[in-house]
């Protein structure tokens, strides 16, 4: 067995210290070392996009990410998007529009989407769809998926 790695990380606005083994992902860390559930494991191939979350802003494959290359970064997950009782803008334009039916795939979605609006409060629907392209949903048909994309741009859908 390979020695421990010390990392410190920053999870949804908390600081984090912990030892990881060196071939450990992301999402392991999140989902089974601190209980995090909402980051979906599935394909563990990067080909779903259900393990979205942000790294330093961007969205990232959780399932690809290795756990020491968190270290030092600020990891955002579905479950550090809302403020309180208040739901991030995308969450709520997710609800408002019906883009969740089974949730699977939502945290996902909703991740790559707060990462383009961040970049981009403007999106076309090209750089929607593009930003969308790595997350895949079985039961919606992706329509209200873009339509809430979409609102939340146009009501200023952004972290900070």
């Amino acid at each position: 067995m390979t020695a421990p790695i010390s990392i410190q990380m920053t999870v949804n606005e908390q600081s984090i210290s912990l030892e990881v083994q060196p071939d450990w992902t992301l999402l392991h860390v999140l989902r089974e070392r601190l209980g995090l559930k909402g980051t979906k494991s599935n394909c563990l191939e990067g080909e779903c996009g259900a393990c979205t979350v942000l790294v330093d802003g961007l969205a990232v494959n959780s399932c690809l990410y290795l756990a020491v290359r968190a270290d030092g970064k600020r990891i955002t997950t579905i479950e550090g998007l809302a403020q309180g009782e208040t739901l991030h803008p995308v969450q709520q334009a997710f609800i408002d529009h019906g883009a969740i039916q089974c949730g699977y795939c939502t945290p996902g979605f909703i991740l790559a989407a707060v990462a383009l609006l961040d970049e981009n409060p403007h999106p076309s629907d090209e750089e929607i769809n593009g930003a969308l392209a790595g997350n895949i949903c079985r039961c919606t048909g992706y329509i209200h998926i873009r339509q809430a994309v979409k609102s939340a741009a146009a009501k200023g859908g952004q972290i900070g």
